[in-house]
């Protein structure tokens, strides 16, 4: 008679006999006593041990006395990700982004708060380790907190601290049922555990334990542990380079308000074409006079066509320097500054047109009407810069254009109305932004 494979599937169960816990208390005798308690199933190799992360924090004192719970978020706050009227979504020192900070005033005394492990994976680790010694078994640990999520209503269980379990199934290279290859599949499998986890412990049936069993694949072998531990909770947190949704709204507007510097070397990368149009729609949104729309834009995306127009630019700047007297070695020195333009792997040419402007008969108000078109045009490039470096691109505004109107307009065919407004170097920066320093505001502001 040939054998028939056993069916796939696993069994989750809380585990009962856990009394409440306090700073101190030893959580894997605690543990231990509840698994070999009369009638308790008893833990076996291959299982996985889900912790509620409040009883790892209130063993290990992370309980603090808080009247003001707003203090305490901001002491565990590293960067706020996002904030609607009271709510901030937060990163804490543990690299979690989570309401609160992970600041939690339920299930403790009145009058404190718990903060989250200080190391969560150390944390269970050291709960591994204990249970292997205590119990002899070969278990996998995963220390669990509640999260909200992007784009989805309630709330779930994640890890945030792992031991002796793969985190991460990275399923890329292999294929699907129908042979289609998959090329960016990797499954969070500690997540999937926890959230099985929190179905049977909940939230307010004081049961902080639960017991996966039937999935000893999840649970790392020895030969794993012996090289080093496989990583923990850590490698479930993705990296700010790979983070597409690293800031609420408002935050990133200020956040690329902030990055947007002068960046004056760049690397080779090309430039998305793509993104240099999206911060064109960008800077279409400015306040301009009288409904107008100021702004045009010369996009310079072939090699070809920026060595054209800088050749042409130096040799008009060169002419003027000459005629004002200036040395050769001067001249050297005012053209070298234009190889920020000459170095960018793309430009733009933002001009203003005046179409829609009033006509006054007047010098002082059709000088006035002027301005009004000049200051729409920098808000428009401002909103075109900011956008730039929203798309992680470098730029540097250079007024250069400015001085050549005449040769720009010529060699790159702009109607007679155009007014070149510099040129802007885009690009990749070669480089992080050096920290800029803070300019007190009070002393840009006068109040009356």
């Amino acid at each position: 008679m040939t054998g028939t494979a056993p069916e796939p599937g696993y069994r989750v169960w809380a585990l009962p006999g856990i009394p409440e816990v306090r700073p101190g208390d030893d959580l894997v005798k605690l543990i231990a006593a509840a698994t070999t308690a009369e009638g308790a199933t008893q833990l076996a190799d291959g299982d996985v041990v889900v912790v509620t992360s409040k009883i790892v924090s209130k063993a290990e004192g992370r309980i603090i006395e808080a009247t003001d719970r707003e203090a305490a978020i901001d002491s565990e706050t590293v960067r706020v990700v996002a904030r609607r009227g009271t709510l901030r979504i937060v990163e804490n020192p543990q690299g979690l982004v989570m309401a609160a900070a992970g600041v939690d005033a339920s299930n403790t005394p009145a009058g404190t708060v718990l903060l989250l492990p200080l190391d969560a994976d150390a944390s269970a680790r050291a709960l591994r380790a204990g249970l292997r010694e205590t119990l002899g078994v070969d278990v996998g640990v995963l220390i669990s907190d509640t999260f909200g999520r992007p784009w989805r209503s309630g709330l779930t269980d994640v890890a945030i601290g792992a031991a002796g379990v793969r985190v991460l199934d990275d399923l890329r290279g292999g294929t699907d049922a129908y042979g289609n290859p998959l090329s960016a599949t990797i499954v969070a499998t500690a997540d999937e555990l926890t959230a099985a986890g929190d179905l049977v412990k909940g939230k307010a049936t004081a049961l902080p334990v639960a017991v996966v069993r039937g999935l000893p694949h999840v649970v790392a072998e020895e030969a794993e542990t012996d090289e080093g531990e496989v990583p923990g909770a850590r490698a479930l947190v993705r990296d700010a380079e790979n983070d597409m949704f690293r800031l609420g709204t408002s935050e990133a507007v200020r956040e690329a308000v902030t990055l947007r510097r002068t960046v004056r070397e760049f690397t080779d990368d090309p430039v998305d074409p793509g993104a240099v149009r999206r911060a064109v729609a960008a800077a279409l949104t400015a306040p301009a006079p009288h409904h107008t729309a100021p702004w045009r834009f010369v996009l310079l995306e072939s090699a070809e066509s920026r060595t054209r127009l800088l050749d042409a630019m130096r040799d008009a700047w060169v002419a003027d320097l000459r005629a004002d007297g200036k040395s050769q070695e001067s001249i050297a020195k005012r053209v070298r500054r234009g190889d920020v333009l000459r170095n960018a792997p793309y430009l733009a040419v933002p001009c203003m047109v005046l179409d829609g402007s009033h006509a006054y008969p007047d010098a002082r108000r059709a000088a006035a009407e002027r301005e009004m078109f000049v200051v729409a045009h920098g808000a428009g490039i401002q909103n075109f810069l900011v956008a730039l470096a929203g798309e992680r691109l470098g730029s540097a505004w250079i007024s250069s254009t400015m001085f050549c109107r005449d040769v720009v307009r010529e060699v790159l065919e702009l109607p007679a109305e155009w007014e070149p407004m510099g040129a802007v170097a885009i690009g990749r920066p070669a480089a992080p932004p050096r920290e800029r320093p803070a300019r007190p505001v009070d002393g840009f502001v006068t109040v009356r």
